[in-house]
């Protein structure tokens, strides 16, 4: 479901009442966590984490004209998800992240490539999507990202 809101807290304000704290939350773990470099903005119709072009200039190579994607977060239909690339590129974050999420919650993760849904907005481990954002610098999301899509 992507969202027709221009601004995060457009957004924020059209969630469902039962989404919102949880959605707040989790967007105050990543702003708190997120290295220098990234800018909040509305991304695909979500709240995304991205390296703007005042930083990287070329964009995302799917489409130049958009900043170059890190992290999003969403309410879907029947979840919340957070999608993350670095989770998706890079082998150790996903083998760290796999370790971690098992000694922060009573369940498996629920995940796709790069993204994790959380039908129970209570079993979202906020401080480990803290900590997972915190883990990739944007010069390291960069030289990822271009050493992925030389291939």
């Amino acid at each position: 479901m992507q969202s027709k809101a221009a601004t995060v807290s457009e957004y924020l304000a059209s969630l469902p009442v039962e989404r919102k704290a949880a959605m707040s939350a989790l967007r105050r773990e990543i702003n708190k966590n997120l290295p220098k470099g990234f800018a909040e903005t509305m991304s695909y119709g979500m709240i995304g984490y991205v390296i703007p072009h005042s930083v990287y200039p070329a964009g995302y190579h799917c489409a130049p004209k958009l900043p170059l994607p890190f992290i999003n977060i969403a309410s879907q239909k029947n979840f919340i998800a957070v999608y993350h690339m670095g989770i998706y590129t890079n082998k150790k974050l996903l083998e760290w992240f796999m370790k971690k999420y098992l000694k922060h919650s009573p369940t498996k993760p629920d995940m796709g490539k790069g993204c994790l849904r959380f039908e129970k907005p209570e079993l979202i481990p906020f401080k480990l999507i803290g900590e997972l954002a915190r883990k990739i610098s944007a010069k390291e999301w960069i030289a990822i990202y271009e050493k992925a899509i030389k291939r």
